[in-house]
Order: structure tokens, then sequence, then C-alpha cells
């Protein structure tokens, strides 16, 4: 594959595309958002505070960029740039998490409350409890018309329906720590970050885990692809692979030693985008872009 970068500052982290076809990523230290257009441009969007810590990005049902702040707020950037945000109900929760959900609303998780939330496109907010400790991390819309979420220290993966009904799937694995997760077509991929392995759940709660390589490589994030495989960022091996739907690594490609890769977004033309956190948004496609 062919590698681009752009070089948009340090902290980057999230990854979500827009309507356009522009690539997003939070810079969680300067309390910021930058945007690679289609034609490569790098611009940046200051939040109102250089603490707001943005984490993870989603594209919302309003076709806006949405992004979880670690001061509390469930950010909105439109497609001008303009920025709104609006506080999670339990703002000192840590919001973390966050996906457009089937009912034209976002859904996020708040990493220290053990709660899960939504929010209205016009900000009002409604959570649900999560087993106590659990510690829920990222967050998908998966094929079966419900949410589904990492509980990072529980070992588990829960189901939540739309009005907050939760079921939990603990993994086979021991710590497996699980975070990344997004949904594929049958099932949702899940990055096991403790375990060095990159899972596959099903609706009916089946799993299947294939353990990568390098157990210590610390998978962070998932995106799957359209035939029924995922891509996974790896963290602590500086690196990125695709998994084919037998979860069989076909592609890896290799980043600079420390470049910290963690979020990842899959484009309509199935190129994929990687944030790095040393300053890097890399895309990779199979043709100069």
């Amino acid at each position: 594959m062919i590698v681009t970068g752009y070089e948009v500052g340090p902290g980057a982290y999230g990854v979500a595309l827009g309507a356009d076809g522009a690539a997003w990523t939070s810079l969680t230290g300067r309390g910021e958002l930058a945007r690679v257009g289609p034609d490569g441009q790098v611009s940046h969007v200051s939040l109102d505070s250089a603490q707001s810590r943005p984490m993870v990005l989603a594209r919302g049902p309003d076709d806006a960029i949405w992004f979880s702040r670690g001061d509390g707020q469930i950010g909105r950037a439109d497609p001008a740039g303009t920025v709104s945000s609006a506080p999670a109900l339990t703002p000192d929760g840590s919001p973390y998490g966050l996906c457009a959900g089937p009912d034209a609303t976002l859904w996020y998780t708040l990493l220290t409350a053990d709660r899960i939330g939504r929010i209205s496109q016009h900000g009002d907010t409604e959570e649900f409890a999560m087993p106590a400790g659990s510690m829920p991390s990222l967050i998908t819309a998966g094929p079966d018309g419900a949410l589904w979420c990492t509980l990072n220290q529980a070992d588990a993966i829960a189901r939540i329906t739309a009005d907050g009904g939760i079921t939990p799937f603990p993994l086979p694995t021991a710590g497996a720590a699980p975070v990344g997760i997004d949904a594929g077509p049958e099932a949702v991929w899940v990055a096991e970050i403790g375990a060095g392995q990159v899972a596959r759940l099903f609706p009916d709660g089946r799993t299947e885990e294939f353990p990568l390589p390098d157990r210590s490589s610390r998978p962070h994030a998932v995106a799957a692809t359209p035939d029924g495989g995922c891509w996974a960022t790896l963290w602590a091996a500086s690196s990125a692979v695709r998994l084919d739907r037998d979860g069989s690594i076909t592609q890896e490609v290799g980043f600079e030693p420390g470049a910290e890769p963690h979020g990842i977004a899959l484009g309509p033309d199935r190129s994929v985008w990687i944030a790095l956190e040393t300053g890097t948004l890399i895309h990779l496609t199979e043709s100069e872009p």
C-alpha cells in the first residue's frame, strides 16, 4: 500500500471521516481538532479550552463531526468548522468512546463513572449504569440494531439496547482488557490490548479470538472491513495490520518507532486513515491519493 502522511501536530488520537471526504483527528494535549481536506490541505479548529482533551470522534447523523472531551463535554464541529459543546449528564465521568447510534443520537461512554449515555442532536442527554468497575471504553453500533461496548476492566463486551438494557459477554481470555471495537456486516471486531489478540463477537455471543504474532504489540483500535475482516492499530509495535474474515494477517504497515498509532477509520473507497500520536495522520491507499 502507499503510505501518505499529513503533519497535524502532536497528540493525534481519534479519527473520523466527514461527508465531504475530509479526515478529522483530535489533538488531545492542545485542545484542537485537525482536518485534512480532500485536497490534502491541513487546517486546525481550536476549542474553547486548551485543557478540553478531545478524544474519540464520530460522524453524526447530521454529518457534523462529534467528539468526546475529557473535561466532561460532548463536542460538535459542523462542516464549516463551527464548534459547540454540551455537558454529559455525568460530566466528571471522563467521556471517551463515541459513536452514532441507530436512533439518530450519539452514544458515549464514561470511563470512570461506569456509565454509558446518549446525546440528541439538540443536546439532551440520558445515561445508563454499567457493571461497577467495568470501565466502558469504546462503543459501536452493531449489525443487529444494538450498541456494543468494550468493558476494559471486566474483560467483557456489553450489548446495549435502545432502552438501556445491557447484556454482558465475558471474553474467553483473562486479562484481555478490550478497548477498540467496530461493527462489521455480521459481527463486531474487538482489540484485546492486554492479551495481544483481536476478537470477533457475533450477535448471539459466539466469540472467536485471534492471537497476534507479537502478543506484546498492544492492539488499540479496530476498523471493520466490508469483506468481514478488519484493520487494527498496534500501539506498542508502531504498526497496523489487516486481518481477513478467517483472522489471518494479510497486510502489515509499519511506522517509525514510537509513533503510537491510535485511532483508525476506513473510508468509503476502502482506504485507511490512522492517527499517530507523534503528530501525523496517515492515509493508506492502493494508489496515489
